[in-house]
């Protein structure tokens, strides 16, 4: 199955800088393919990572994004120095994507430097759960 993944660092604290976002985005990649899976694509900004990913049958979502996250957190913290408080955000959003948008999710991703000069991370969540009908406590988002 096919995943568009959304989550932040935790208190969405502005840890990714570019270097960080590029070798994080590389590093989740093996994670992904240690699973049977394969990352697509990757995105985000310095409190939060957007990825485009195939999970196989045999794994859940749940179980590979709790691997991605405790894994690239761990790795981050061993290998930057500046980066001993990451932590990613205890939840995740993850909405299917037909094969035939995944096209539409890339660029997404691509662009997302560019989107967030118009929108916050916060506003960008609550529009992609609107869009794909899924309800939510909007207070318990940001807890």
């Amino acid at each position: 199955m096919n995943y568009h993944v959304v989550f932040s660092t935790k208190d969405r604290k502005p840890f990714l800088q570019d270097e960080h976002l590029a070798a994080t985005c590389q590093y989740i990649g093996g994670i992904v393919r240690n699973v049977g899976g394969s990352l697509l694509a990757a995105g985000g900004q310095a409190d939060h990572i957007h990825l485009a990913v195939v999970i196989p049958p045999k794994e859940s979502v749940s179980q590979v994004v709790g691997k991605i996250k405790a894994n690239s957190s761990g790795w981050l913290r061993q290998t930057c120095p500046d980066m001993n408080d990451f932590r990613w955000q205890d939840g995740y959003a993850a909405f299917t994507v037909s094969l035939s948008g995944l096209p539409q999710v890339r660029r997404y991703l691509d662009g997302q430097a560019e989107h967030h000069k118009k929108m916050t991370f916060e506003d960008e969540l609550v529009k992609l759960l609107d869009k794909h009908g899924i309800e939510y406590d909007v207070n318990a988002l940001w807890a």
